[in-house]
């Protein structure tokens, strides 16, 4: 129950994240370093970043970041099934 938690609050913050850092572009202000949404995504955030990449069209046409962002959701889905198929990992996190 934990990791569902903990999933949920961090994809909020990703989420107001990337909100932030959309209003930040529009009014051509301070940015939002890609580096940040990346690893707000690798711990865990990218349900949060990818309903916020496709509601407020933010970050979806540039590749390069694309690629980082999928090989951060494969990070992170693999350590995720490490933890769950770990059982002391899973006892710690349960």
């Amino acid at each position: 129950m934990f990791i569902v938690i903990f999933y949920f609050i961090i994809s909020i913050v990703t989420y107001i994240t990337y909100s932030i850092d959309k209003t930040a572009a529009e009014q051509n202000s301070w940015r939002i370093q890609e580096n940040t949404l990346h690893i707000l995504s690798l711990v865990g955030g990218w349900p949060g970043a990818l309903i916020a990449q496709r509601t407020l069209r933010h970050k979806t046409r540039k590749t390069s970041f694309q690629i980082v962002y999928w090989a951060t959701v494969g990070f992170n889905l693999a350590g995720l099934f490490w933890i769950i198929l770990n059982p002391e990992l899973n006892k710690l996190v349960s």
